[in-house]
């Protein structure tokens, strides 16, 4: 199912017209063309085969594009209709694997990032290719990434999703009483990851990351992901759950080049990710909220996500205290709910006459500009009105 998916056009346009993805790409490699000029390229999945004629325009001197599903025929007949760039690429149709190259990579080129960064599991594809055809000292196009998480609250969705569950509340529904489902079709909701965009001030405080580097990693370490998780919220509120994102490096000789899906940033065909706890946690400013975010791979190219926040105790004789509160959520990651919806501006009341969001800017340059995570002109601050944070 996972090959038939991609094996259509249809989706490889989707992934096409992002412009952010594919427009950073390119860039990437056209502003690297020194890694690419004269060397061997192997694009790992290589779908439609976009990767590799950007290989071969930066100058490669043969690219191995390789691709399991019914798209490597489409890439065929792409590069073959780009003879000037296609008689240096060649389309191999197979898995990553399982196929033989007659001739080891300088540089690996690949768009394995999913959901989470980690969904549908092509970065462990993308580990093997490196360890079967990667030169020592080759480079790896993208070269690390990071998962970004932040707490946040958005008591908009936390009812849209509870009350999801309403039509089991029911008790006369044809005569029937469909009550003794509504705990079960409630708790079935929250164990929807949230997919679409949102603003960056329902963060409750800055965010964290956990790095994977792709060039070092070994592949076993994708099979269980283990995130300790410590914040302190910035405003008093509701703890909805948690807000996830990712970016991934180029880092090529020349320039560094930033690909990010941050809340802020132009939207990405990836959107963001948010896990919603059933019950949320209530905050004060400067409460330390603690919690793991645990992710456990599965045979259906995917992951179960287990999380747990807690806020510990704040205030006059906290370092006495433990735990106040805790709340657990077990979510699948293949299964979410594709809410897909813009970003609407926040509002607070010193603030209508503007009406104005933070500068959208895309991440360029180097990992200072986006050390936490966020569009670079996006900070997370604490402020006395926590209805910036519940619209």
């Amino acid at each position: 199912m996972y090959f038939h998916y991609y094996g259509q056009l249809l989706h490889q346009q989707n992934m096409l017209q992002d412009f952010v993805r594919t427009g950073t790409y390119y860039a990437a490699v056209m502003e690297n063309r020194s890694d690419f000029e004269g060397r061997v390229v192997v694009d790992v999945g290589a779908g439609s085969g976009i990767l590799s004629l950007f290989a071969a325009q930066a100058g490669a001197r043969h690219v191995y594009a390789v691709e399991a599903s019914e798209m490597s025929e489409h890439a065929q007949r792409l590069i073959s209709g780009n003879p000037s760039l296609g008689q240096r690429i060649t389309v191999i149709k197979g898995k990553v694997e399982e196929v033989e190259l007659p001739e080891k990579a300088d540089i690996l080129i690949s768009e394995p990032m999913g959901t989470l960064l980690v969904n549908e599991r092509m970065l462990e594809s993308y580990v093997i290719a490196r360890d079967r055809f990667l030169v020592p000292g080759g480079k790896m196009f993208p070269t690390t990434g990071r998962i970004h998480m932040a707490p946040f609250s958005d008591e908009y969705l936390y009812v849209e999703m509870a009350n999801k569950a309403l039509f089991w509340q029911q008790h006369n529904f044809f005569g029937v009483d469909l009550t003794p489902l509504h705990g079960s079709a409630f708790q079935g909701y929250f164990s929807q990851p949230v997919v679409d965009a949102f603003d960056p001030r329902l963060l409750v405080s800055l965010p964290t990351y956990h790095m994977l580097d792709f060039t070092s990693m070994k592949e076993e370490e994708l099979y269980e992901i283990d995130i300790p998780l410590n914040f302190v919220a910035s405003v008093g509120t509701r703890v909805h759950g948690l807000a996830c994102w990712f970016d991934v490096l180029f880092n090529g000789s020349t320039v560094q080049r930033w690909l990010t899906t941050a809340p802020g940033s132009p939207t990405t065909h990836w959107y963001q990710l948010r896990c919603i706890l059933s019950q949320p946690l209530y905050v004060m400013a400067g409460q330390e909220i603690t919690g793991r975010l645990h992710l456990v791979a599965h045979s259906a190219q995917s992951y179960t996500i287990y999380l747990t926040m807690s806020a510990k105790m704040w205030g006059e004789g906290a370092e006495q205290g433990g735990i106040l509160q805790t709340s657990t959520a077990k979510l699948e990651l293949k299964e979410p709910y594709y809410r897909l919806s813009q970003p609407q501006p926040y509002v607070m009341q010193q603030d209508q006459q503007q009406q104005q969001l933070p500068s959208l800017q895309p991440p360029q340059g180097s990992g200072q500009q986006m050390q936490d995570g966020l569009s670079p002109s996006i900070t997370i601050e604490p402020d006395q009105d926590s209805a910036a944070f519940t619209r």
